[in-house]
């Protein structure tokens, strides 16, 4: 890892807030009060200064790691759209259309799946009747209101 120079990354932020003080005096003022106290805490307190060492350090896995791609395709059609233009009928009828994949898309994309069961089903018809349920119970909610 890089060796830091402390003198040099003081006077780089204290020339930031000179400048920033010409602009917005305010903020820089609270800028070096915060990074004063902080500072002094650090210097006083050594789990205070571990703690934050540790909460700023960015590891070189995290930069290198790219983020996970998503597992699942987006769904091939919109439930609540079909539902709302063909009703209950009509979006069994489309969903029925569709394979168990296609189906489990559908449930990934639009968290259907809160008790994690959903995903493991082998039945396309449980996958539709939780598919079903959710949007006519999203879709109703907040009707008592309207």
């Amino acid at each position: 890892m890089k060796e830091i120079d402390a003198k040099e990354v003081g006077q780089e932020a204290a020339a930031a807030l000179v400048s920033l003080s010409d602009t917005r005096p305010e903020l820089a003022a609270v800028l070096a009060r915060l990074v004063v106290a902080v500072a002094n805490e650090a210097n006083r307190t050594g789990r205070f200064a571990t703690a934050l060492q540790t909460a700023l350090s960015v590891e070189d896995e995290q930069i290198a790691r790219p983020r996970r791609a998503r597992r699942r395709q987006q769904g091939v059609i919109d439930p609540f759209t079909v539902f709302s233009e063909l009703g209950e009928a009509g979006l069994r009828k489309r969903l029925g259309e569709l394979d168990l994949e296609q189906l489990r898309d559908i449930v990934a994309q639009h968290g259907m799946d809160h008790d994690r069961l959903a995903m493991k089903w082998k039945d396309p018809e449980r996958v539709i009747a939780r598919i079903t349920d959710k949007v006519a119970s999203r879709s109703s909610k907040g009707s008592a209101f309207r």
